[in-house]
């Protein structure tokens, strides 16, 4: 499949719901460059001088870390190159891209995030402790979200395409999301722009 130069993927979701992984996949089978939020922090720590966590504590009083990391997201949609942006409010300052949400069952989640030993930051004792802290983290975000921004994270009428990852591997659900913007390409000229374009189906 061949896109327009700057189509634009933004993908984000729940805790656990493979996020990652296939952003990788859409970057390996479209050669869209890969951008995420772990990624710029880490690259603006290393500008700073400090360590990411450092950095984070530091956004906690300095509002000026949070805007340059918007910032960049911001310019990204006027960037001629095309992206996959991996980041939890990407979908909101790339408002003209094709906007992704991933699902997955809280228990699903868990057991993935669990068995995954590249989560260092994310270490749990149990999988009863992982569900509690992954859905208080979820309910604590869109609410901070929306406060700082408005933006409403959990209205998935925000987003093009909602795919529930729960029985699904990272290479099918970057199948379904490649397949759905073919379908949005053709139904929108070939104009890189998904704002007017009626909400596709849930999956």
């Amino acid at each position: 499949m061949n896109f327009p130069p700057g189509t634009k993927i933004t993908i984000t979701g729940d805790l656990g719901s493979g996020k990652s992984a296939v952003s990788r996949i859409l970057c390996a089978r479209t050669g869209f460059q890969y951008v995420s939020t772990g990624r710029i922090q880490r690259q603006l720590a290393e500008k700073m001088g400090i360590d990411t966590l450092e950095m984070n504590r530091r956004a906690d009083t300095d509002p000026s870390i949070d805007e340059t990391i918007d910032g960049i997201f911001v310019a990204l949609g006027k960037d001629p190159e095309s992206y996959v942006v991996d980041s939890r409010m990407a979908w909101f300052f790339l408002p003209r891209s094709f906007k992704v949400f991933l699902r997955a069952d809280v228990i699903v989640a868990a057991e993935r995030i669990l068995s995954d030993p590249g989560r260092n930051s994310e270490q749990y004792q149990s999988r009863e402790e992982a569900i509690e802290k992954i859905t208080a983290r979820k309910a604590s975000e869109n609410a901070r979200f929306l406060k700082k921004y408005g933006a409403d994270c959990a209205d998935m009428r925000n987003f093009d395409l909602v795919v529930d990852t729960t029985h699904r591997t990272p290479e099918e659900v970057g199948t379904i999301i490649l397949d759905a913007l073919f379908t949005a390409e053709r139904g929108n000229n070939g104009n890189a722009d998904y704002t007017d374009q009626r909400r596709l189906p849930r999956i």
